[in-house]
């Protein structure tokens, strides 16, 4: 998922432990905000393992980081496309999947997901999803497509907003004209890039930081963007106006998963961290506490917080991968929009 991100780096240590390592110890990097702090507490009470939780703000920094030599960590919360990219370097561990005996209860379209880059599952447990949606003031927006046409209605003009983020733009273009996200073809960038300065001249900024704040404020009727960025900014009454979509076409997300890197010291604390994760009752309790729908099926009947989009959507997106291979492409087009009056 995408969530409330810091934008540096910082280390947290949830609990009081010594220079000295004596074995009780989990090094985590992972994304703020993601984890609840209660999980961690309970899981130390029970083990006695200390959590010691480093931030990243992107998976970007996180890679540049390890390749740099940034050891020390044991658990790496990557999402879908680096943990293609991390399999694929050698940077995690293939995983012993007899030590995570809780790994039955998530969803199996969500490990299938993985499977596009992953077959076996073998690199990767899925912690939580990450999804774009639009989202649309019904107080002031009536009859409208649940599907990017929206961002053609000219009478929205300047009340509506999208991602300043090229693989999320990018995607959704190329997926709603039946083009895979990895493709090169020209034909199929110049459609994408026709597609989206379509819309650019109806939306008011390309915005992957104010729109929250925006729509709360009424400035913008229609944003892309991430749930739990959208209603942080609305009171309850407020919500009841809005929509979530996530069209058929074009809608993309991340799987956020535990991998544990190649050279960690403390394997064994990163395996009964993954497993204690995926206890029903703990997972829904870090569920409920995030508002997210839970991936971990057993876990979704013990939630007592309605989630703010349900889980069946996430049936519906693709999942980010790895496009090493035509990125330069991808983004020399996105640079033309930007450009482009």
């Amino acid at each position: 998922m995408k969530k409330i991100l810091l934008t540096i780096a910082l280390a947290v240590l949830l609990v009081s432990c010594g220079s000295k390592d004596d074995g009780k110890t989990l090094y985590l990097y992972g994304w703020a905000d993601y984890i609840p702090h209660e999980i961690y507490e309970d899981f130390e009470k029970e083990t006695g393992i200390h959590v010691v939780e480093d931030i990243f703000s992107s998976n970007e920094e996180m890679y540049t980081k390890l390749k740099a030599g940034g050891d020390g960590y044991d658990i790496v919360m990557p999402s879908s496309d680096y943990v293609e990219i991390m399999m694929k370097e050698g940077m995690i561990e293939k995983l012993d999947k007899t030590k995570i005996s809780t790994l039955g209860n998530i969803a199996p379209f969500i490990m299938k997901k993985l499977q596009t880059f992953d077959t076996n599952n073998d690199y990767a447990v899925p912690y939580n999803t990450s999804v774009t949606v639009i989202a649309v003031n019904k107080m002031f927006v009536k009859d409208y497509p649940k599907s990017f046409d929206i961002y053609n209605r000219k009478d929205l003009q300047g009340r509506m907003t999208l991602l300043d983020d090229m693989r999320e733009l990018m995607t959704s273009a190329l997926a709603i004209h039946g083009y895979d996200q990895k493709t090169s073809s020209i034909e199929a960038m110049e459609k994408a890039k026709q597609t989206i300065l379509a819309w650019k001249k109806n939306i008011a900024k390309f915005d992957s930081e104010s729109y929250g704040k925006g729509f709360a404020a009424g400035d913008f009727w229609v944003v892309q963007g991430y749930p739990d960025n959208i209603f942080r900014e609305l009171s309850e009454e407020e919500r009841e106006h809005v929509e979530l979509i996530i069209p058929e076409k074009g809608a993309f997300g991340a799987i956020d998963s535990f991998t544990i890197l190649a050279n960690a010291k403390h394997k064994e604390n990163a395996y009964k961290f993954i497993e204690y994760i995926h206890r029903p009752e703990v997972y829904a309790k870090l569920s409920d506490i995030l508002e997210l729908p839970s991936i971990n099926e057993p876990a979704a009947k013990l939630m007592t917080v309605k989630p703010l989009y349900d889980l069946s959507e996430l049936e519906k997106i693709q999942v980010l991968m790895d496009i090493h291979e035509t990125l330069d492409l991808q983004n020399k087009y996105w640079q033309e929009i930007l450009i482009a009056d």
